[in-house]
C-alpha cells in the first residue's frame, strides 16, 4: 500500500463559484466539476473564463467535503472546478483502467468522513494499492464498452411536448388488465424467470425464480400496492406478484411506445396511497392523457418518435 500523494500530485482546484459563471450547453462550454456525487461530478457547463486556464484532461477530481465527500472521478476533458474539490494528477503514466480503479479505492474511504471531518488535510495520506497490487481483471475491463450509449435512436432535434392538446383515454380501452399471483418465499425456487414485485427500481425485478412465467413479454407491469403506480415495460415473460397487474396492449405496442406510456402512468401516482389502493376495478376505469391524431386516436407514431429522440434511446429495442 502507498499514500495517495506518492502516486498523485494533490492540489486544490480552481475554487470557483458556479453562480458567478455563465452557463451554456455541453457542446459549447467547459465542464464545471463540483462536489456532486453523480454525473462524473459535473454540475454544469460554462463559458470560458478570461484569465483562468482550465485543468487538463487525465486528472482525477475528489470532493473534500459535503454529502459527496471523496466522490472521485476521472475527467477526460478540460474542466473548471468549484470549492473543496481536489485535483489529483498522476506522477507516472497510468492507464484509464488504473485511474478508474483508484477512483473507487479513494471513494471507498468516504465512511471515515462527515460534515464535521473533511478530507482536505488527509486525502493525500489515504492508503491505496500499489500498481503491482492492482488485480489483473482491472486491465482486462474495457472502460469504453458503453461509449455512444447515450446517443438517440433518431438523429433529429428533440420533439417538444405540448400536453394541452392531449386527450383522455380509459386504461381498459387500451389494455386488457390481468392480476399477478402470490408466490411465497417458501415456494419460490431459483431460476431465470423474472419475478416482478412492488418496487420502484430494477425494472420491477426483485428476483429470478424457477417457476414458469404467468405473463407474456411485451406487456407493462403496474404496481397497485406498495410502490403504487410504478410501471415498467417487460421485454421477457415473467411472474408478477399479487401486488402487480399486467397490462396487455390492445394495439401494436413497441418498446418505445411502452416507455412513453409507462412515464405517463407514473404521473398518476399522487392519486393513490395505502388508504386508497389502485385495485383492479379502479385501475380499469382510470384515465390517462395521451397525444392524439387528427382523428382523435392515440398518436402512437408520435410517442415512438419522441422516445427515439431522447438520449440513450439507441439502446431501446
Amino acid at each position: 500500500m502507498l499514500m495517495v500523494n506518492e502516486l498523485f500530485d494533490v492540489r486544490y482546484g480552481h475554487s470557483l463559484e458556479l453562480n458567478r459563471l455563465t452557463q451554456t450547453s455541453s457542446s459549447e462550454g467547459i465542464a464545471f466539476v463540483s462536489r456532486k456525487m453523480g454525473d462524473n461530478g459535473i454540475a454544469a457547463y460554462v463559458e470560458p473564463i478570461s484569465g483562468v486556464e482550465p485543468s487538463q484532461a487525465g486528472v482525477l477530481t475528489s470532493a473534500l467535503s459535503g454529502n459527496g465527500v471523496l466522490s472521485t472521478f476521472l475527467q477526460e476533458a478540460p474542466f473548471y472546478s468549484g470549492y473543496h474539490v481536489a485535483h489529483l494528477t498522476p506522477l507516472k503514466e497510468l492507464t484509464k483502467q488504473q485511474m478508474l480503479y483508484y477512483c473507487v479505492c479513494i471513494k471507498s474511504n468516504r465512511f471515515r468522513y462527515s460534515y464535521g471531518r473533511q478530507a482536505n488535510r488527509t486525502l493525500k495520506e489515504i492508503l491505496i494499492p500499489e500498481l503491482h497490487e492492482i488485480p489483473d481483471w482491472v486491465s482486462e475491463v474495457n472502460p469504453d464498452m458503453y461509449a455512444g450509449s447515450d446517443s438517440p435512436a433518431m438523429n433529429i432535434p428533440s420533439i417538444t411536448l405540448d400536453t394541452s392538446s392531449w386527450s383522455p383515454f380509459v386504461l381498459n380501452m387500451l389494455f386488457d388488465i390481468q392480476k399477478g399471483k402470490r408466490l411465497t418465499k417458501a415456494n419460490m425456487t431459483t431460476g431465470v424467470t423474472p419475478y416482478i414485485g412492488s418496487t420502484d427500481s430494477n425494472n420491477g425485478i426483485t428476483a429470478f425464480v424457477g417457476q414458469s412465467a404467468i405473463h407474456k413479454a411485451n406487456t407493462i407491469s403496474l404496481s397497485y400496492n406498495g410502490s403504487v403506480a410504478e410501471a415498467f415495460y417487460q421485454p421477457a415473460p415473467y411472474w408478477a406478484t399479487d401486488d402487480v397487474n399486467a397490462l396487455y396492449p390492445k394495439f401494436e405496442m413497441t418498446p418505445a411506445i411502452a416507455l412513453f406510456i409507462c412515464t405517463v402512468i407514473r404521473q398518476e401516482k399522487y392519486r393513490f396511497n395505502y388508504g386508497r389502493k389502485w385495485h383492479l376495478e379502479r385501475m380499469r376505469e382510470s384515465v390517462i392523457r395521451l397525444p392524439v391524431t387528427i382523428e382523435g386516436a392515440p398518436d402512437f407514431d408520435f410517442m415512438e418518435r419522441y422516445i427515439k429522440t431522447l438520449p440513450y434511446s439507441s439502446n431501446v429495442s
